[in-house]
């Protein structure tokens, strides 16, 4: 009965802190809203407003690479190049950024670890958490899970607060069908389940992303997620870009995997019960995220592709952040700002 009584009061103490928090974040939002930052043209081209505030990077999603060894047939951020910077000079650039006010860096692609096995990253991590210690930045990284290794985590694992794993599905065929293979090798669940065990070993907060597509919507997720116990599950709708993943000169034609706000927010009805799900649909993605490419150029979303700004290694990052097309309000509506670092987060939550 003691025990039990403990039990009790532990989970009661863990829902008021997170209504705490969700106030905290709730006055946050407001606080940013209240506060002008550009404006937009006819095109929908960001330009600084009389007497605005200069725009802040606050959260910025760098996709250094886009080479992958998988082939999802949805992918928005296709292989198109095989260009990768000098590390001096994306340091120069992640300087730059921080010096801007960034406090969340999130590394992706492609896949991050096709690089040298994930050394680029993780020297820049370092980097991050080390040179640039003053800025505060917490450091998160996308990846499709296949080619992390252990020796990797024991390496760089105490710069890195949040390691998220894309996994759209906990069937074999349907991972083969969407394209989450690497070579011969289609385990990509036990690899899941093995990268998990690893950011418990080493202090990494564990996140799940997920793409509701045509071929997994009428699948149920919540007992590996159960499983798996992921700090947040973030699950998107299948987005399509022009020039990406659909229409001339895209790579890939993801027609096929697109499913509409009915479908998806059924999918979300039947995984309502997952404390962790964070939901995202095309409408609240649009706009809402600040994406750096492979030459440090913000990716333009608000005409239905990717245009490029110029790179702010030549321009800067206010000059830079004027063609991103960002969306302030929409990232805050999003709920973009939540607990980035481990630091802050739950003991409940990361279970080390």
């Amino acid at each position: 009965m003691h025990q039990q009584a403990v039990v009790a009061w532990n989970s009661r103490f863990f829902n008021v802190l997170r209504y705490a928090w969700d106030a905290v974040r709730r006055a946050l939002v407001q606080a940013y809203a209240a506060v002008p930052w550009t404006g937009r043209d006819a095109a929908g081209t960001a330009a600084a407003a009389p007497g605005a505030r200069e725009a802040v990077p606050l959260s910025v999603n760098y996709h250094f690479t886009r080479q992958c060894n998988y082939s999802c047939g949805f992918c928005f951020h296709t292989a198109k190049t095989s260009f990768v910077l000098p590390l001096a000079e994306a340091k120069r650039g992640l300087t730059m950024l921080a010096e801007a006010g960034m406090k969340k860096l999130n590394f992706s692609g492609g896949e991050p670890f096709v690089r040298d096995g994930g050394r680029f990253m993780g020297e820049l991590i370092r980097y991050c958490k080390t040179e640039l210690r003053w800025a505060g930045i917490s450091v998160s990284i996308v990846s499709n899970g296949s080619l992390i290794q252990e020796k990797w985590m024991r390496r760089y694992g105490e710069y890195v607060d949040m390691l998220a794993v894309s996994c759209d599905s906990f069937d074999a065929d349907t991972n083969r069908t969407i394209g989450r293979r690497q070579g011969g090798r289609t385990d990509h669940v036990s690899k899941l389940y093995e990268v998990r065990e690893w950011c418990g070993r080493h202090k990494i907060a564990f996140k799940i992303n997920t793409v509701v597509n045509m071929y997994n919507v009428n699948e149920t997720f919540a007992e590996h997620i159960d499983r798996l116990r992921p700090v947040r599950w973030k699950v998107f709708q299948c987005l399509l870009l022009e020039g990406e993943n659909a229409g001339e000169g895209a790579l890939r034609d993801a027609a096929r995997f697109y499913v509409t706000d009915e479908q998806f927010d059924g999918f979300l009805r039947r995984h309502a019960r997952v404390r962790t799900l964070v939901p995202e649909n095309n409408d609240a993605m649009r706009d809402s995220y600040l994406i750096l490419d492979e030459y440090m150029r913000f990716l333009n979303c608000r005409n239905g592709k990717k245009e490029p700004s110029a790179s702010l290694l030549d321009v800067g990052v206010q000059h830079a952040l004027r063609g991103s097309g960002f969306d302030e309000k929409a990232f805050l509506d999003r709920g973009g700002i939540y607990v980035w670092s481990k630091q802050q987060l739950s003991k409940d939550d990361l279970e080390w």
